[in-house]
């Protein structure tokens, strides 16, 4: 009876002390606030959500086009911050990885999740250095990046070679999510990267080159109470240019807040407001999976400029239930501007089968 008594006064300790315990008080986005870098490739733990995101097209030596995702989230859970056992659930790390084969038709894909602690899943405040279990995405000192991410189905073993200046989102890395000035993020890219590596599939190693595409961004409070999901592309122009649009859309299917950029080769950046978006479907296809409806074919014009989106394949849903509790739609793209091919990217579509939800 002792030791029942004694079980029960635990949890209920257990139980008050979590409910009484105050929340963390999670940084704020704000404007004005400048990049530094090599710091700011590193992890903000201070910031309740963040993540590195690569996507990228990949040839085979017989010219076959492959594309592929590496994505690492640390998300800040509400745990109390006095409590300073190890095992307290702190930071979550997240990873999902997809390949995207014609020759499949629908992506190959895997996830994890794990709370960050044991030197089994940690990020590095000092640069990009992300880990969960095997699965590692590690920016070296002499600033190009590797991937080492042995997923259920295949296997990536990348470099990641930067060929140009980080290009800062929004207001020098400040990128507004909607008509709030707290509906922000934290938000570059490093567009142009020079992939060289493997992708070992059923044992057997291939060896790839490409071009990818790297997102860094961190924030506290990014959507609207209103918004569902977004829309975003990130492209590189065969012109040396790069690309990035996105709208974040609410439950009725139209546009609470837009945004683009376009760098040319020489680092000159063109931004362009909501009033200067536009995303226009073109084309649906839906998932025999879960039934969401994704416009995959889509004209996005910036400024007057007119894009036209076309995907490698329709199928590249991915379903990420068991880690963020998602479904989305993230596949590789061909580009074209006035009817020629213009580059190669990613479109990412959240939302389409029910509100996401950071």
């Amino acid at each position: 009876m002792n030791s029942l008594r004694l079980l029960l006064c635990v949890i209920v300790w257990l139980v008050t002390g979590s409910a009484l315990a105050a929340p963390p008080t999670f940084s704020k986005v704000v404007a004005g606030q400048s990049l530094r870098f090599p710091r700011d490739f590193g992890a903000h733990p201070d910031f309740r959500t963040e993540w590195w995101y690569a996507t990228g097209w990949l040839q085979t030596p017989d010219g076959k086009p492959l594309g592929f995702q590496v994505t690492f989230f640390r998300s800040a859970t509400e745990h109390d911050t006095k409590n300073t056992s190890r095992f307290a659930p702190r930071q979550l790390i997240i990873a999902h990885a997809a390949l995207s084969d014609t020759a499949v038709g629908k992506l190959h894909h895997d996830q994890k999740i794990s709370r960050a602690g044991f030197g089994r899943a940690y990020t590095s405040e000092a640069t990009t250095n992300v880990k969960l279990d095997n699965w590692t995405l590690e920016r070296t000192s002499d600033g190009h990046y590797q991937v080492a991410l042995p997923a259920r189905d295949f296997t990536l073993s990348l470099t990641l070679q930067p060929t140009q200046a980080p290009m800062l989102q929004g207001d020098q890395g400040y990128s507004r999510k909607g008509p709030l000035p707290e509906q922000a993020s934290y938000y570059y890219s490093e567009p142009q990267l020079a992939v060289t590596g493997t992708i070992t599939r059923k044992g057997k190693p291939i060896k790839v080159t490409g071009t990818a595409w790297l997102d860094h961004e961190w924030s506290s409070t990014v959507l609207d109470t209103r918004a569902v999901g977004w829309d975003w592309v990130g492209l590189n122009l065969y012109d040396g240019g790069a690309l990035m649009a996105f709208q974040i859309r609410g439950a009725n299917g139209q546009p609470l807040w837009q945004h683009a950029m376009l760098r040319d080769a020489t680092g000159r950046t063109v931004s362009f407001d909501s009033s200067k978006v536009r995303f226009v479907p073109l084309k649906h296809w839906r998932s025999p999976r879960t039934g969401a409806n994704y416009p995959t074919s889509v004209h996005i014009d910036t400024g007057g400029m007119r894009w036209e989106i076309v995907p490698l394949q329709n199928d590249q849903e991915l379903d990420s239930r068991r880690s963020t509790g998602s479904v989305y739609w993230e596949g590789a793209v061909n580009v074209l501007r006035n009817g020629q091919p213009a580059g190669r990217g990613y479109l990412e579509m959240t939302g389409y089968l029910k509100a996401l939800k950071l």
